[in-house]
């Protein structure tokens, strides 16, 4: 199935690993141009090249800290300046770090506060006014399912999170007579470094957490970047343009509420 992102302009974070590299890869094998940006420049030139190689598709890397306000600024910019145009905004990065809540002080909640709220808040104004220009897009958060059924030890995800998911409803009745639909991504447990932190948090061997998580998931395995990606390359493209103010799980049946 085609699904008409030839030729659309994406910019996509946290792109050099994990599920914004699997986002990155999936939009450019159905023909977007690409601005990727991460904090690290050596694995984002490396994502680059790669996906250039592979699907012959523009891709920009960015080397960006999506903490620092003016940044946000710069990642659209540079979109505008290489491709004239930009139709698909996806918001994801890393997390903040786990811990029991009266662990943090006030220091980790801003930290917190800027990586997963603000950092959303941000890219949207500035990318707002070229989505709107190109006559329509799309706008995609990236979260977690802890955001809508929170584990403990995830507190600084779980509020912030929560605050995109509200921004993002909001934001999604807002805009839409411009013709951009917005939704948010509540991945599960999801192959990714991340997640490997995860095994490793605990008392219990790595392989043991794996394998209890394993056992609450009841299609029965990790998800896998793709199973994002794909997700994702519906919501953003023509296909998906009447979907909008959703928040959806994509955890093999992990949430148990439901809605």
């Amino acid at each position: 199935m085609d699904l008409g992102l030839k030729g659309k302009v994406a910019i996509v974070g946290g792109a050099s690993m994990g599920i914004g590299l699997g986002i990155a890869n999936q939009l450019a094998h159905e023909g977007a141009d690409l601005v990727i940006f991460a904090r690290r420049l050596p694995k984002l030139e490396q994502a680059a090249a790669e996906i250039v190689r592979k699907y012959d598709v523009r891709v920009l890397p960015v080397a960006a800290d999506i903490r620092d306000k003016d940044d946000s600024v710069r990642i659209v910019q540079a979109a505008i300046d290489a491709f004239g145009r930009l139709d698909i905004l996806v918001n994801n990065d890393g997390a903040p770090p786990l811990g029991a809540i009266d662990s943090f002080d006030d220091v980790a909640w801003q930290k917190a506060i800027e990586q997963n709220l603000f950092s959303v808040i941000r890219m949207v104004r500035s990318a707002l006014p070229h989505l709107t220009a190109a006559g329509g897009g799309s706008i995609l958060n990236i979260s977690a399912i802890s955001a809508i059924q929170p584990i403990a030890g995830f507190a600084l995800s779980v509020a912030t999170w929560a605050g995109v998911i509200g921004y993002a409803k909001t934001l999604s009745i807002e805009i839409a007579r411009h013709g951009i639909n917005v939704n948010t991504i509540c991945p599960g447990y999801i192959d990714t470094d991340r997640l490997q932190k995860v095994f490793a948090s605990g008392t219990e061997s790595p392989e043991a957490v794996r394998a209890k998580l394993i056992t609450e998931i009841p299609l029965g395995r990790i998800g896998s970047t793709a199973d994002i990606a794909n997700l994702v390359a519906l919501l953003v493209s023509p296909a998906g343009s009447y979907i909008t103010g959703c928040t959806i799980p994509v955890d093999g049946g992990l949430l148990r509420a439901l809605r």
